[in-house]
């Protein structure tokens, strides 16, 4: 006979289905679109507000793993139609995944921790999921354009490339040109009243069900 408590097994079967959910919504928001708005050369992506809501529901270990398949589909989006994706993949693959993948699982993960702490100090959880929302949409911008100006600060596009993103014809003014165009503002905002509206009501949801 099994010794798991059945309350444990129900928590164990709702997180898992909640995560297997959530993973769901990534791919269909990846690959459809409802996950990414492009402008131009740049993207509008909003796969963060499900990575949020797993982060602050489930915890940070899901928030990563959440991450990671954002990340995952983020860095396939370089071979299908992703111009800022297709020149930084030209340049290099392996510092193209840490930009896409690696950045992702951090933003996550640490949306989950902040979640946690906060909680401790919001007993009525008012204005935690708040605060995590809007840390890991922030977490998110900061995290990519970050790692994209770390690994490709040096990088020069060729006449063509620069051609295919807009104009732009470094790192540089990419990363500049993201951070003051729409696309960091309106995910931020849109990311931070989604993710603490939703996450909110998956909570409570889920409490009712454990």
């Amino acid at each position: 006979m099994s010794n798991i408590n059945p309350k444990t097994r129900r928590q164990k079967t709702v997180l898992l289905v909640e995560t297997a959910m959530l993973t769901a919504v990534i791919a269909v928001m990846a690959f459809t679109p409802l996950g990414y708005l492009r402008i131009g050369p740049l993207e509008l992506t909003l796969i963060m507000v499900p990575v949020i809501i797993g982060a602050v529901t489930c915890g940070p270990a899901i928030g990563a793993f959440l991450g990671g398949v954002f990340g995952i589909t983020s860095f396939i989006q370089c071979f299908m139609g992703s111009p800022l994706g297709a020149v930084l993949g030209a340049i290099s693959i392996w510092r193209t995944f840490v930009v896409c993948v690696i950045s992702r699982i951090l933003a996550g993960l640490f949306c989950g921790i902040i979640f946690r702490a906060c909680a401790k100090h919001d007993k009525k959880q008012n204005w935690s999921f708040v605060v995590a929302s809007v840390s890991g949409a922030l977490m998110n911008t900061v995290f990519f354009l970050g790692s994209l100006a770390l690994l490709f600060w040096n990088v020069e596009f060729t006449p063509e490339q620069a051609t295919s993103l807009g104009g732009v014809d470094t790192v540089l003014k990419t990363v500049i040109g993201i951070a003051a165009s729409v696309n960091a503002p309106i995910e931020l905002i849109v990311c931070a009243i989604l993710g603490s509206a939703v996450g909110k009501a998956v909570a409570v949801a889920t409490r009712k069900l454990k």
